[in-house]
């Protein structure tokens, strides 16, 4: 049978991008935010094209049988939970590995009788692979604590479908772990949203906030930001509009708000901008934002595009300080897209936390080929939202399923009393994107039937409509072996187990390296137009060699 089980959102894009040509009243200034006076002209709202026609239904069209094998009307109410056995049982926690307990940043094995919900905020950073990669690649092992298995994971092309007529699908597959000997299946489960065109996206209003400090110096840093830029100013358009500030110490404004049309003087500003003295980011921010705030479009993707190393040695250096002024023009509509670049001194954490809080996205820069792929290949993605506060929760059937352990996501859990407490902050979701989680998960002893209900929870960035769609995946959907699954199926197993080599995770070894090495170049062969693929061999390869 098909290992691939597809479940699909019935919820049509009327949901989503229905209101995209809607007039909407300006928000309210975010509180203790002062109101700054703009200093240039601010662009009028340009006229808008008409928005393309999507179905009026929110039955999903049916589906051909060899792709999806059901469709799940939901509506926006909470749905009655699925009864579980009663019976008092001790809890009993699952096998710890050898050598002693749990690091810190590693999920441990989950008893189903003590806890059968799995609950997370989805992730579609990227960031934490590309940096590996770099590491790599310049002859060195990543910080383990760097690694984030999700953002590995994220990084390829998991080969799903985007729903043509619906806003969301959701997709599970699974097969036996080659990589572990205690009977584990790895469960793959993603979510693939719909894509817009580029002819289709929204108009940008764009707030550059560029590092300059005497670090960015260092290592071609502040370059690569230039050149990165360079690469989207080439895809604006007259209905765009730029802005852009500059911080060391301080920080300035280096344009006024100007058409994206006007490339070369954009180039001219970005260009002009040379490394000095310290870093003060929440400078940079707290102008950046309020120069954006001043040329706030509501019909537009109004955004913060942060590039920088992190590092922040002057002014407010406290994470929760600026990630809370952040959150503040977040919740009114001005979303944060974080670039990375740099090794040696570089404050990853708080990128990964600025993004996050920002309603954004975070990606790391090292080659002129990825600066392309973030603003060129997936700028809409990258740019435009279509989920707020995303969030998955697994329920697990302890009739199945003995144990499980989500691979990553350790810094995106969410209480599963707040799956449906829609003030809690989750994930975001642009336009096209897909985020995918891998469990590795322990069967009873032939055990049969539902191994869980998987459920997604989002919020309409344009609506502010809450929907829920869930469906199962049962032991009869699983790939009889590995070798049987799909190859982006391996392809996610292989590059989540490389990553839990990476971060020394106990489920792991470095004698596993020679497995992966060989499984990735097998992928070169049936994924052989994915470049992408090749490369990943190339970095066991070189982990390989490093670690021997």
């Amino acid at each position: 049978m098909n290992a691939k089980l597809k479940l699909l959102a019935v919820f049509s894009l009327i949901p989503v991008l229905a209101a995209c040509g809607a007039a909407a009243s300006t928000p309210s200034l975010p509180s203790g935010i002062s109101d700054p006076k703009s200093e240039g002209e601010v662009m009028a709202p340009p006229v808008r094209d008409s928005q393309p026609e999507y179905p009026q239904s929110y039955a999903s069209s049916p589906m051909p049988a060899s792709t999806a094998v059901g469709s799940y009307p939901r509506d926006t109410s909470a749905p009655t939970p699925t009864p579980w056995p009663t019976e008092e049982r001790a809890p009993t926690a699952s096998p710890q590995p050898e050598g002693g307990g749990y690091p810190p940043n590693v999920n441990p094995f989950v008893d189903t009788y003590v806890d059968h919900l799995s609950t997370f905020a989805l992730d579609v950073d990227t960031a934490s692979y590309a940096r590996a990669r770099d590491a790599l690649l310049g002859g060195r092992l990543p910080d383990p604590s760097s690694v984030r298995v999700e953002e590995f994971i994220n990084y390829f092309d998991p080969g799903y479908s985007a729903p043509p007529d619906l806003a969301f699908a959701v997709y599970a597959d699974g097969a036996p772990s080659p990589f572990h000997n205690d009977g584990s299946v790895l469960l793959r489960i993603g979510v693939q949203g719909y894509r817009v065109s580029d002819e289709e996206r929204k108009p940008l209003v764009l707030t550059f906030v560029i590092d300059v400090s005497g670090s960015m110096g260092s290592g071609n840093k502040l370059e690569m930001v230039k050149q990165t830029l360079g690469l989207l100013v080439d895809q604006l358009r007259p209905s765009d509009s730029v802005a852009i500030v500059a911080y060391s110490d301080w920080a300035w404004t280096a344009l006024k708000p100007t058409n994206g049309y006007d490339h070369r003087r954009i180039l001219k500003a970005i260009n002009g901008l040379y490394p000095t003295s310290s870093t003060n980011v929440e400078a940079g921010l707290r102008l950046g934002y309020e120069l954006a705030w001043s040329s706030f479009r509501p019909e537009a993707v109004n955004r913060v595009i942060l590039c920088s190393d992190g590092v922040a040695n002057v002014g407010n250096t406290s994470a929760a300080g600026i990630l809370e002024y952040v959150h503040g023009y977040t919740e009114r509509g001005i979303t944060l897209t974080a670039i990375g670049v740099g090794m040696g001194e570089y404050n990853d954490v708080l990128l990964e936390q600025l993004a996050d809080r920002g309603d954004g996205n975070y990606a790391y820069v090292d080659t002129y080929e990825e600066a392309r792929r973030v603003m060129v290949d997936d700028l809409v993605s990258t740019m435009q939202v279509i989920a707020l506060d995303a969030k998955i929760q697994v329920d697990f059937n302890p009739d199945v399923v003995e144990s499980y352990r989500l691979i990553g996501y350790e810094n995106r859990a969410v209480a599963d009393s707040d799956f449906r407490n829609d003030s809690v902050d989750a994930g975001e979701i642009g336009a096209g994107h897909s985020a995918v989680a891998v469990y590795a998960v322990r069967f009873r002893h032939g055990a049969e039937g539902r191994i869980a209900t998987i459920q997604l929870r989002w919020e309409d960035p344009e609506s502010h409509a809450v929907h829920e769609i869930n469906g199962n995946i049962n032991t009869w959907d699983l790939a009889p072996s590995f070798e049987a699954a799909s190859p982006h199926y391996q392809l996610a197993a292989v590059v989540t187990q490389f990553a839990e080599i990476l971060r020394r995770s106990p489920w792991s070894s470095e004698g596993q390296l020679w497995m992966l090495d060989q499984k990735a170049y097998g992928l070169m062969e049936s994924l052989a137009e994915d470049g992408d693929v090749r490369e990943l061999a190339q970095l066991i390869g070189i982990a390989e060699r490093l670690m021997g």
